[in-house]
């Protein structure tokens, strides 16, 4: 168990250490899944500097206050692209999406801009 958790984090810091957090795998599969996530970043910092969404503990956002209909589609589509990530790096590593999620929010908390909603291992929201 502690090696599979191993293999993920090196799998996701492996990923960090490119310009973007997709492996290649996913790249190749779905080249647009880059873009469109560098597209949509400046709208979700915008929303998360308002405290409107924030970042869970299962690696994906989540609505903290009222969206327009535009903006939760900005949030599905990130969590939909964020989904496919963690799937690609699960087959790589043979483990589970769940898991390489739940690491990834670990290192999205640690580099979370202070102000930051982030929910911690047993569910509850806290500012950073």
């Amino acid at each position: 168990m502690m090696r599979r958790i191993t293999s993920i984090i090196a799998a996701i810091a492996l990923a960090l250490a490119s310009s973007a957090f997709i492996p290649a795998p996913v790249q190749a599969q779905n080249p647009g899944v880059r873009q469109r996530m560098q597209e949509r970043l400046p709208a979700i910092d915008a929303l998360k500097s308002d405290g409107r969404i924030g970042e869970n503990n299962q690696g994906y956002l989540a609505v903290r206050g009222s969206l327009s209909a535009d903006e939760n589609s900005i949030l599905a589509a990130e969590n939909a692209d964020r989904a496919e990530v963690y799937a690609a790096i699960a087959r790589r590593t043979n483990t589970d999406a769940d898991q390489v999620g739940r690491e990834r929010a670990r290192q999205i908390a640690e580099r979370a801009a202070p102000g930051s909603w982030l929910q911690d291992e047993g569910g509850r929201w806290y500012r950073k």
